[in-house]
């Protein structure tokens, strides 16, 4: 069973930096990609950035050149640093992953999600 551990998160005031980490544990053939999604209350739930193993990256146009995420392959972590958070960067955060568990590679993996990390920015 895959499981994404998070940490992180926490309450900031605007202009500030937190990060958010999540850990890919259990037993698997290989990570797909990995990312983060946030929700607001109230708005649906949406990408904030990925990156798949390959190297591709994918950054909500919200947060470009504000957030950065990053991976340590040997740890299967992907890291999300944020910078100049802004209020309404307030939601849940949660973890994505993409994992392929076994042979064959079939289709683009598994996901899974992590149970979510509050982010909470005052202004």
């Amino acid at each position: 069973q895959v499981q994404l551990v998070e940490s992180g998160g926490g309450l900031v005031q605007a202009g500030g930096s937190l990060s958010l980490s999540c850990a890919a544990s259990g037993t698997f053939f290989r990570i797909v990609a990995m990312g983060w999604y946030r929700q607001a209350p109230g708005k649906q739930r949406e990408l904030v950035a990925q990156l798949s193993w390959g190297g591709s990256l994918k950054y909500a146009d919200s947060v470009k050149g504000r957030f950065t995420i990053s991976r340590d392959n040997a740890l299967n972590t992907v890291r999300l640093q944020m910078n100049s958070l802004i209020p309404e960067d307030t939601a849940v955060y949660y973890c994505n992953s993409r994992i392929y568990l076994s042979l064959p590679l079939v289709g683009s993996g598994d996901e899974y999600w992590g149970q979510g990390t509050q982010v909470s920015v005052t202004s």
